[in-house]
């Protein structure tokens, strides 16, 4: 999760009885696992001591900042959210090395064509 992040800033008050996300999460940052797939990431812990609600901050490598309220979203919610994204980011990455355009446009009429080497789907008929 952390190779597709450049920074995780974590804030809550610590007598907030909603901060469970950002403990699960700060969790997951401190694995071995996650530090060893990314070591340069900088992970940044706010104990705050106002009402201000719990929340985790992430910078993805690219430089895109995205903020979670950690209220309402689980840790392991934000955890897929960044993988997905990072994903996604991992793909525009290969096109652009390739020279290829990104996004990929694909033509509505091609997305509807027979594909090669593949029958063409016929409607399930009925049975009485």
């Amino acid at each position: 999760m952390l190779k597709f992040l450049s920074k995780v800033r974590i804030e809550f008050n610590a007598l907030d009885p909603r901060l469970a996300s950002c403990m699960e999460f700060l969790a997951q940052c401190n694995a071995r696992k996650a530090k060893e797939s990314n070591p340069a990431c900088k992970l940044e812990v706010k104990r705050r001591t106002d009402d201000h609600p719990p929340q985790i901050t992430v910078t993805f490598v690219n430089g895109v900042e995205e903020v979670f309220d950690a209220t309402s979203t689980p840790a392991q919610t934000i955890r897929t959210m960044i993988l997905e994204k990072g994903r996604y980011l991992e793909t525009e990455q290969m096109f652009l090395e390739a020279g290829e355009k990104w996004p990929v446009i694909i033509p509505e009429e091609e997305i509807h064509q027979h594909a090669p080497g593949t029958k063409p789907r016929k409607a399930e008929e009925k049975k009485p």
